[in-house]
């Protein structure tokens, strides 16, 4: 793949080196030689989907600092969200526990104050970390509650372009500036938890253009031809019942996907906008390195939901497919041994396991109360008992996205609508892992159909006690 006269390879050695990685001796640290405390940096980006990385097999995207990571540290391969909405995601990363328990989503009242206590942030000032947030905050915390839960809190909003100093700047850029502050000002002896949320690379709705990527982006991805998606074809529309094909993921279709010369552009503004973020990262590693902080602090990326880029006919998140819940998930910890990193974990992990691995990470007990679990038995191996499946789901009573209800394990995915009973949805992902053929109304699956009903029952029951 060639861009603009310069090759894929040449981009990420030349990025590498101009951003602090192998020339600033951005290395792994075998060993710890320090009792103190670790660092920890939580990357949150908005949007981006599975496998929107170089590292996830993406042969046009370019992100080799997000690639880097992944190359030292531990990718999880099925990494999911239990909410596919930024809103209620990122309560979730946030706390730990399910929509279903949190409330928390759009038009929703602020997060209640026995949830906004389980935190992450909020437990770890009162342990003693410098903590702090910079980007889209995203969701509705009690009044004052910011103040507890950050030393340092510079939430961001649209447009992506602002006027800083005199000159137009774009937000990513503007964010990836306040964290490097934030690092910058907490003393070199105390442990800090940087949550850092990117609103990259969310379309802003508002806007024709949708996407808006950094200057430094402008050349990336002319030449390269955006593949059509695989579940692309009308077909796969038109076998949706009509309440979903009258659904907001179809509206923003039209907005970014119905034509193919705006399926082009669409495409490679988000890739460009990805590629921004990870140029920023780059820019957050060297500086780790300058100030000598690179070697105990653990840098976590994570998105809070995934994407339709054009399959079945949908553009925007919102429904129980994986393209929807699957997200990115990556953990740098240059603490440990060669030995457990450099690894894919294929076990299922979700978005409400963060808050509890950020607290062990930092020494500190989980709450039980918590629903999701700590990974770092997935950092330090792959253990024999761990989850074999997951419960998803999206509450958000609004008229133009339905509300759904699902299970994923490895080999299956139970998918129905609440409020519309007369569909189902089951894939058996072993033979069909894009979720082609529907087999919720083949007589010979009725009783694994039948099966997944009563379980899903049992399994929301569970996160609502």
């Amino acid at each position: 793949m060639k861009t603009c006269g310069t090759t894929r390879r040449e981009f990420i050695k030349s990025t590498a080196a101009g951003l602090g990685l192998a020339s600033l001796g951005f290395t792994l640290n075998s060993c710890s030689t320090t009792k103190r405390k670790p660092s920890i940096i939580l990357l949150v980006t908005d949007d981006q989907r599975y496998d929107a990385l170089g590292c996830a097999g993406n042969p046009i995207i370019q992100t080799p600092n997000m690639d880097w990571l992944a190359q030292k540290g531990v990718r999880f391969e099925n990494a999911f969200v239990t909410t596919p909405i930024c809103a209620a995601s990122r309560a979730s990363i946030f706390t730990g526990l399910y929509e279903r328990k949190h409330g928390y989503t759009f038009t929703k009242p602020p997060v209640r104050k026995e949830y906004a206590d389980l935190s992450y942030p909020k437990i770890l000032k009162e342990e003693g970390y410098r903590t702090g947030f910079v980007g889209k905050f995203g969701i509705k915390v009690p009044e004052g509650e910011e103040e507890k839960w950050f030393d340092y809190y510079r939430p961001s909003a649209y447009p992506y372009y602002k006027e800083v100093e005199g000159k137009q700047k774009h937000l990513t850029d503007i964010n990836m500036n306040l964290a490097l502050d934030f690092i910058r000002q907490t003393d070199s002896d105390q442990p800090f938890c940087l949550s850092l949320s990117t609103w990259a690379p969310h379309a802003h709705d508002e806007e024709k253009q949708q996407y808006f990527w950094p200057a430094a982006c402008d050349h990336l991805y002319r030449d390269d031809v955006i593949p059509q998606p695989v579940l692309g074809a009308p077909e796969f529309f038109w076998s949706l019942p009509e309440f979903i094909q009258q659904s907001m993921n179809r509206e923003r279709w039209f907005w970014r996907f119905d034509t193919p010369g705006k399926y082009q552009e669409m495409v490679k503004g988000y890739y460009r906008m990805i590629s921004g973020v990870d140029m920023a990262l780059g820019k957050l590693m060297a500086e780790l390195k300058r100030l000598d902080r690179h070697k105990d602090t653990i840098i976590i990326l994570v998105s809070d939901n995934g994407y339709f880029l054009g399959e079945r006919g949908f553009a925007g998140k919102w429904t129980m497919h994986d393209l929807s819940i699957k997200i990115p998930l990556i953990i740098y910890d240059p603490r440990q041994t060669n030995v457990q990193q450099r690894r894919i974990e294929s076990k299922l992990v979700l978005n409400v396991d963060i808050a509890p691995t950020i607290l062990e990470l930092a020494g500190i007990t989980v709450p039980p109360e918590i629903h999701g679990r700590s990974i770092i038995p997935l950092l330090k191996g792959s253990p024999e008992e761990w989850r074999t499946e997951i419960l998803t789901e999206h509450l958000w009573d609004h008229p133009d996205i339905p509300q759904t209800e699902a299970i994923r394990s490895k080999n299956w995915k139970y998918i129905r609508y609440p409020q519309h009973a007369e569909f189902e949805e089951l894939y058996d992902l072993s033979s069909d892992p894009t979720e082609k053929n529907n087999l919720a109304f083949d007589k010979e699956h009725a009783k694994t159909l039948r099966e997944f009903r009563e379980h899903c029952d049992r399994l929301i029951r569970n996160v609502s006690r």
